[in-house]
């Protein structure tokens, strides 16, 4: 049977993860200041992005993210283990994405991934300190007006 401490961590480091999700899908970059350490390590590049620090990769989703019609990140599935203040985890992301083709024209993305997270409790709140993208697939529907 799992503890309180551990039934709070749990739910602790699943509301993190969908804060992140959060401030991606609403560009609130400074939110990530909250969800990630401030020595996180950010491994986008299975999907094509890059791997840095929290700063380089504020500056990636805020360039990147604006040109795109529309997303979400959707997560679940995910596993957890708790070790005192720190943490593992490995969550499923299904990620769609409306692009613009030109002329009114769109195509959908859907990106699907697993979420590699390594979790940091710091001044009794959790933080993410290492995210690596596993990628599972990614396909463009054809475009549509």
């Amino acid at each position: 049977m799992l503890s309180l401490q551990e039934i709070s961590d749990r739910l602790e480091i699943e509301d993190l993860m969908v804060r992140y999700s959060h401030a991606v899908d609403t560009q609130r970059w400074a939110l990530l200041d909250e969800i990630f350490t401030e020595d996180a390590h950010i491994d986008y590049s299975a999907m094509g992005g890059p791997a840095g620090d929290l700063e380089s990769t504020k500056k990636f989703l805020s360039t990147v993210m604006p040109n795109f019609l529309a997303f979400q990140h959707l997560i679940s599935n995910s596993s957890i283990s708790v070790d005192g203040d720190s943490a593992t985890g490995r969550t499923m992301c299904h990620n769609p994405m409306l692009v613009s083709t030109g002329e009114g024209q769109q195509s959908l993305m859907l990106c699907g991934l697993w979420y590699h997270d390594t979790f940091a409790r710091i001044d009794g709140r959790w933080r993410i300190k290492q995210r690596v993208e596993e990628k599972s697939f990614m396909f463009v529907a054809p475009g549509s007006a």
